[in-house]
């Protein structure tokens, strides 16, 4: 796919304003993440449906992948940019009203625009490897996904110090502060140098025949394991340490940890990538999620749930990158859209079941089953990753 360059603007310099643009939006999420659980918990007379409205949030970031991707084609980024952050405000004022009415169903409600935000907002880093020449692709991916380095610190943090801002409301507050973070996103937007609706073609490659190609297929495969394995976890992860005693604060401030080492790994991912290659960064991610079910199932000190959740993020960040990176090799420009689109609907279709399924998983399965769960998930990434390169090499051949 060749770089759709912008006059006026250096590429790095738009995937810097990407990088600030990701970080902002993705701190809304890692917010709600770090408390969703718990006013689900809190407000739901059947604590199997704590997880429901993470569970909703997610499915809509998978419903705004088509209607995202027409959007896209049709008026460019900025036009759906701009749209998600509307969103996310209308979805963090939902969810405050939902907690100052203490009405579970208000609250849920409040997850559609959000998710259908964010959902959005993960076309950040389809833009990143849009503007950038093909050396600097990875590493541009992996740079606006560290974006949530940001988030990771920021986030946590936000609903440590506003959780009781609004008394005695516990978590208005909250959300009333993060409604004030996609404003500062669409003042980004408007120096930021986006590319502009795609050409239509004359022809049209059939979805189909992309979906078909091996690269797609385990670039599609790779990323709803990691983002579905790491959903699956981190959802239930506040849950679980409340019921072993710990507070607020301390899971936010694993949530913190977690969060932090999903994007950190960002900053070097793109250059391990260009050193080593695609397919070794995801299998290394895939054994580092390993890991994290090792430790998970070790024991429930809070040592445990940091180091779990801390292997967990880099696993996910050196999957999820590699499988975005691999992505970018299956389509040409022209149809880069329809395949972003089909891509983050499988992957995001996924993470909704997974938010669907957490919380009932955790509640009548308990933690370790739910943990040893990821392992048949993650031998799958692997049996596709080792396929791709096997076709790859026999085509490479041919």
């Amino acid at each position: 796919m060749e770089p759709l360059l912008m006059p006026g603007q250096n590429p790095r310099t738009t995937v810097w304003l990407l990088f600030f643009c990701q970080a902002l939006m993705n701190a809304t999420m890692v917010g709600q993440v770090a408390m969703g659980a718990l006013i689900g918990h809190s407000l739901a007379e059947d604590k199997a449906l704590a997880t429901l409205p993470m569970a909703v949030q997610m499915t809509a970031v998978m419903v705004a992948s088509i209607p995202a991707s027409l959007l896209f084609a049709r008026f460019g980024r900025r036009a759906g940019f701009v749209l998600g952050a509307l969103f996310s405000i209308t979805g963090s004022l939902t969810f405050a009203a939902g907690v100052w009415q203490g009405d579970f169903v208000l609250y849920c409600a409040g997850a559609v625009p959000a998710g259908l935000g964010f959902g959005i907002a993960q076309h950040y880093r389809f833009a990143a490897a849009e503007v950038a020449p093909p050396d600097y692709r990875a590493r541009a991916i992996a740079l606006v996904m560290a974006g949530g380095v940001l988030s990771a610190i920021f986030g946590p943090e936000l609903v440590k110090h506003t959780r009781e801002l609004v008394a005695p409301t516990l978590f208005l507050g909250t959300y009333l502060v993060i409604a004030c973070l996609p404003p500062i996103v669409l003042l980004l937007l408007t120096i930021t140098r986006l590319p502009p609706a795609p050409a239509r073609p004359k022809t049209r490659t059939p979805l189909i025949e992309i979906m078909r190609r091996p690269a797609f297929i385990a670039a599609a495969g790779s990323g709803l394991v990691a983002y579905g394995t790491m959903n699956l976890v981190m959802t239930s992860t506040p849950i679980e340490m409340m019921l072993c005693g710990f507070g607020v604060d301390a899971s936010a401030t694993v949530i913190q940890i977690h969060a932090f080492l999903m994007f950190a790994p960002g900053f070097v991912t793109g250059r391990l990538i260009q050193r080593f290659g695609i397919r070794p960064i995801i299998v290394a991610g895939a054994l580092l999620t390993m890991g994290c079910v090792a430790a998970s199932v070790a024991g429930v000190s809070f040592a445990h749930f940091g180091i779990a959740l801390g292997l967990l993020g880099i696993g996910w960040n050196f999957m999820f990158v590699g499988a975005t990176a691999l992505l970018a090799t299956s389509h040409t420009a022209e149809e880069r859209v329809r395949a972003q689109a089909a891509n983050d609907f499988i992957v995001f279709g996924t993470v909704a079941c997974t938010a669907f399924l957490s919380g009932a998983i955790h509640a009548k399965a308990g933690w370790a089953a739910l943990n040893l769960m990821l392992l048949p998930a993650l031998a799958l990434a692997l049996g596709l990753v080792a396929w791709q390169a096997m076709r790859s090499r026999r085509a490479a051949t041919a």
